[in-house]
């Protein structure tokens, strides 16, 4: 195994990234005054596209989120409507990758729910999803959209199971059951005909998601495993993790035999959750930490160092989540190939950040855009469960970028029932529950009771006092 010490000034190489910059955005054009979630979950509470920011806010009795039309700058209104359906505090949000309306949730609650946006955003607070889907036991931590495939979604519970929706039907149609403890990240290959999970029980696995077949898994005792992200096609892993040492990390994996990284690197002693984003059209990845300001970026190569350290964005505020745009959203006038959603937390601020290739010409930059996977699904559910694998339907973002999809959802009609995956009922076999779990139960019961009997004794004495009327109104001279 190699290890290598971080090298913290710029290699200098012939590469056309090198003098890749942060831009933050103009006040004017951030968006001000969001009661940004204070849970401690590690997501990023925030998903973005080429119409809309949502954001997970802070709110009193069931999970919130507030879904704003990108040109709605500035400050937000404490009263804007929100998305308000769920019973529990909103844990994901994910966009749909072909429909850009579409937004899937995830809850404490254990549902997922589907929401469709209207045109224009919310006019008043949205309690009715499209779709419900029931199936998990515990509550929902993570959901991802397929990337090749119109309607299949995955979600990953607190109950160690990952469960893939077909949307066309509302129901679950596999189940990945292979993880022993909280599945922390899931990451699709570019066709998303292999899936890649890091999980709490130190394992990094590469799974076929039809089958639910492991065909890969690392015991990472060295390298504690938290984030994992594909690189592409060149047939790589990336994680970001803890080493023995507590020292943050990232190391790279051939993802065809996970017996050891082929590179570990050490980033520094902070503590905060290391982000992973990659960009497979300029092969560069992006380093965010939890509670950090700055956002480090290398080019990553085939042959060896791998990681090629480019710059490093730097900012006071720290972060606590980032929302990344979508390619065909970015502004390619301005030789943008990446955007940043800031989450800052103590200003309740969600702050744009452009990294930016300088050029001098205005013409369109064909070397650093080309042909991305555009909003055309390349599958139909039924296709992609057949067992048959495509890769995304690409576009030019020179002219094909302000094209709108022609994909429209529609909510199947079915009714409340079992849910039977590989033979089993999800809602009926339910795992034992912890004692975290059990001691949450126990106090909210507590609470039921001490509310009830403060219910009966208001009745209680409501009831003297009639009995009182009652009395003195039969011993009144009226009725002597």
């Amino acid at each position: 195994m190699t290890v290598t010490k971080m090298s913290w000034r710029p290699q200098y190489r012939s590469s056309k990234f090198r003098n890749v910059y942060g831009k933050v955005a103009n006040r004017e054009h951030c968006f001000d005054g969001i009661p940004i979630t204070k849970n401690v979950h590690d997501n990023h509470f925030c998903a973005v596209n080429a119409k809309f920011l949502a954001i997970v806010t802070e709110s009193a009795g069931g999970g919130s989120f507030l879904v704003i039309p990108l040109e709605q700058t500035g400050r937000i209104e404490p009263n804007y409507p929100k998305v308000c359906g769920h019973q529990g505090n909103v844990l994901d949000i994910k966009w749909n990758p072909f429909i850009e309306n579409i937004i899937a949730s995830c809850s404490e609650d254990t549902s997922v729910r589907i929401w469709e946006i209207p045109e224009g955003g919310l006019k008043r607070n949205m309690t009715e999803a499209v779709l419900e889907l029931y199936g998990h036991s515990r509550r929902v931590g993570l959901v991802e959209w397929h990337p090749t495939t119109n309607n299949i979604l995955f979600s990953a519970g607190y109950d160690y199971k990952v469960l893939i929706w077909n949307l066309d039907i509302g129901e679950p149609v596999k189940m990945i059951d292979c993880h022993t403890d909280v599945i922390l990240c899931m990451s699709f290959n570019t066709d998303g005909s292999l899936l890649s999970t890091t999980c709490k029980d130190k394992k990094l696995r590469v799974i076929e998601p039809r089958s639910g077949k492991v065909l890969q898994e690392a015991s990472c005792k060295n390298h504690r495993v938290n984030r994992v992200v594909f690189l592409g096609n060149v047939k790589r892993l990336l994680t970001t993790g803890v080493s023995r040492w507590n020292t943050r990390q990232i190391a790279l994996w051939d993802q065809e035999d996970l017996a050891m990284p082929l590179i570990e690197e050490e980033i520094d002693g902070l503590s905060g959750l290391l982000f992973p984003f990659y960009d497979a059209d300029t092969h560069m990845l992006y380093l965010a930490g939890k509670g950090d300001g700055n956002i480090r970026y290398y080019e990553i190569s085939t042959e060896k160092p791998y990681l090629n350290y480019l710059m490093e964005f730097r900012s006071p505020a720290p972060q606590k989540g980032l929302g990344v745009m979508p390619k065909h959203g970015l502004d390619v006038s301005a030789c943008e190939v990446f955007r940043f959603y800031k989450l800052v937390t103590l200003k309740g601020l969600i702050e744009p950040i452009s990294m930016i290739v300088p050029r001098r010409s205005e013409t369109y930059q064909e070397d650093i855009y080309p042909m991305t996977p555009g909003i055309e699904p390349a599958l139909t559910p039924d296709e992609w469960l057949s067992g048959m694998n495509r890769d995304p339907i690409l576009m030019s973002l020179k002219e094909g970028y302000k094209k709108a999809s022609k994909v429209v959802f529609k909510a199947p009609i079915r009714e409340k029932k079992s849910v039977v995956v590989n033979g089993i009922d999800l809602l009926e076999n339910v795992p034992p529950r912890t004692e975290n779990e059990l001691l949450r139960m126990f106090f909210r019961q507590q609470d039921e009771i001490r509310r009830l009997k403060d219910e009966l004794s208001q009745k209680d004495v409501r009831i003297r006092q009639l009995q009182l009327e009652l009395k003195n109104l039969r011993n009144s001279p009226k009725n002597n």
